[in-house]
This record gives structure tokens, sequence and C-alpha cells, in this order.
């Protein structure tokens, strides 16, 4: 390669023999690594690369000999300013460590209560990410979020303190070997009291992506065990769920689907979601139980305990939480299990009532 302008002018460079051939883009790798792959490509877009005289493409192959007509170097991009986290008061470092249910070396677990986000985003300023910092400690690092819960779902969620445990704990999850039980209460009762929910599923179109639906053909596998514990006559049940895959609102999905949604959950299942009299409005999910391995060795196994308003609600249809936390059992279902083919039917029948215009459900109020 041979220059003949400064770096500050429209600079010419000479094909030699050892590029001869090799794309322009890889040209420039070789011989001005400054030049980022977008800028080149900004450059080729605006016409001011050229070779032999003609616009040139980073695609492009050059031959030996040809001359490559490159603009001025542009000067390094400014470091993007360092983003300093907030000072959290007193207040908020005493709210964020009364969450606290478990604490060793690796980890820390938390019972998130209902409404706080676990993450910030659009119009959500107050998180528990934003929180963590009240749980270090004095010369401790930051703990990490290794897995999430909805704004509206309470309950248990994992810190890791460590980067080795962070890795260790997201290998199980991603794995599936973490176990994770949750606590619903549901509208109507099933028939199927110990069913199995495998219904893929995919984000639904025209919502942005902030609501996922049943889609047979594109979805992915999600698959969803679910225990009656208790009944209250025909109007609720009160449920144990556990997700075998991790898809984004499954549970919630899962139950709505097969005509049995969430208490008070108006994003999937409408007005059919709320019960009338006394029981809150609000959903009733909550993260109960989380049993995972360990990085040091043994299990990490906790419990959460309920919100208030799941407590009410318990109380006010009759239920006795003495009769949960069932076994926790290494129970598998075949793809042709009762329950599949339960919730597959039922969610047929959800979508014909759903074009009709029908109400779902009967005796639920």
């Amino acid at each position: 390669m041979s220059e003949t302008a400064a770096s500050d002018q429209v600079r010419q460079f000479t094909v030699s023999v050892e590029d001869d051939g090799i794309r322009l883009d890889r040209w420039f790798k070789r011989n001005l690594p400054d030049a980022t792959f977008n800028i080149v490509s900004r450059w080729s877009r605006t016409g001011q690369l050229r070779v032999d005289g003609k616009r040139a493409a980073p695609g492009d192959r050059i031959e030996a000999g040809q001359v490559i007509r490159v603009p001025p170097a542009e000067p390094p991009a400014a470091p993007k300013p360092r983003v300093e986290r907030r000072t959290l008061s007193e207040d908020e470092i005493a709210y964020v460590n009364e969450m606290v249910i478990h604490r060793d070396p690796q980890a820390i677990v938390v019972n998130k209560p209902p409404g706080l986000a676990t993450q910030g985003g659009t119009k959500t300023n107050t998180h528990l990410d934003g929180l963590l910092d009240g749980l270090a400690g004095e010369g401790a690092a930051r703990p990490k979020l290794v897995h999430r819960l909805d704004k509206d779902t309470s309950g248990v969620l994992l810190l890791a303190r460590t980067p080795r445990a962070a890795a260790y704990f997201s290998k199980s999850f991603s794995g599936r070997t973490a176990r994770k039980v949750y606590w619903a209460l549901v509208v109507g009762v099933p028939e199927v009291k110990d069913g199995f929910i495998n219904l893929p599923l995919a984000k639904q179109p025209g919502t942005g992506g902030e609501k996922m639906h049943v889609d047979e053909a594109n979805g992915l596998a999600a698959r969803s065990r679910y225990r009656v514990i208790e009944r209250a006559g025909n109007r609720a049940a009160w449920v144990e769920l556990q997700p075998h895959t991790g898809r984004t609102h499954q549970l919630r999905v899962h139950m709505a689907a097969i005509g049995h949604p969430i208490v008070g959950d108006g994003k999937y299942g409408g007005q059919d979601a709320f019960l009338t009299g006394s029981i809150s409005r609000k959903l009733h999910l909550h993260a109960r139980r989380l049993r995972i391995d360990h990085p040091d060795g043994g299990r990490i196994d906790v419990t959460a305990e309920l919100p208030q308003h799941f407590v009410e609600s318990m109380a006010s249809l009759g239920f006795d939480i003495e009769l949960g936390d069932l076994p926790l059992d290494e129970v598998k279902f075949s793809e042709t299990s009762e329950g599949k083919r339960k919730a597959a039917g039922a969610a047929a029948k959800a979508k014909r009532k759903e074009r009709k215009g029908e109400r779902r459900g009967r005796g639920r109020r």
C-alpha cells in the first residue's frame, strides 16, 4: 500500500500485490483499521469512497495497482459519558433490605413486592435494579439480576453476588435445572386437577411485543404444569404452577388459554379475570418457591410469603394456606398427556367463543 496525501486531506492509496483480489472492507481492516465498517459504509453511501475514480462498495473486489480514494481520517469518537448511579436514600436502602429472605456469599434472594418493576424501561424510573446498590454492603460488589419477574408478579427473585455465581445461576435457568413454583388464584376450576399445558407462544402482532399469544404454527415451545390445591365452589381455584420453559408471560397466557385466567390479569383474561365482591383487582400470581443448585455445593431452597392483597383474597375465598406447598416431585409428562389434550381443546374453544363475541365461562362471578 502506498499513500499519496496527508491524513487530514483526501487520501489515495495504491493497492499492493499482497492485497490483490480481496474485498474492499477487508482492505480497510488490514490497512486502515481505524476506519470501522460503519464508517466505510457511510463513505460508500455518500459517494466519498472511490476505486479508480468510480464509486465503490465495501463488498467490491479490488486489484493490484488500483487507486483507492479515501476521505480524510475522522477524529476518534468521544467516549460515552459514564452513567453515574444515583445515591440511594436511607429509606430506599432500608426498603430493599427488607425484601431479603436469604443471603450468603454467592447469592441474595428477595421477595419482590407486586407493582415494583424488576428493571427500568419507558416511563419506569423506580425498579429493583435501581435499588441493588443498597444490597452491596461496604466494599462488596453490586448484586446482579439473573432472572426476572413481571412488574405485578410478586415473590422469589434471585440475585448473584459474584461473576462466578451469575454465570452458574444463568446456566441453571437456561438449562431448566432450577425449579420454580408459583401460586395463583384463577377464575373457575380446571376440569383436570393435575394438568400439563403444552401450547407454543409467540409475540402477538400489533402489540409491539408487549403481549403474547398461543401460536401453533410459529410459536416457541412452552410447557407449564398446574395442580389445583383448593377450590371455592365453581367460582375460583387456588393453583400451583410450575413453568417448564421460560417464555414471556407464559403462565398467564397458558391459564387464560385453557379458560381459567389468573385473577386480576385483565391483559390476558379481559373482564372475565376479575371477581366481584372483596377480591382485589390486582394480579394474583406469586413466585412462591425457588430451588436451585448452589455454586459452592448444596442447594438454595427458599419460599416467599404472600403479599397482603393475595392473603386477603385467600381468606375471602375460604382457602387454607396450610394446604399449600405441595411436594416438589420430579414428574415429567409425555407429549400425549391428558393435560395437553385438555389444554389444547380448551384453547380452541376459547378462540371460537372470542370470535363469536360470547362471554367465556359460567358461574365465575
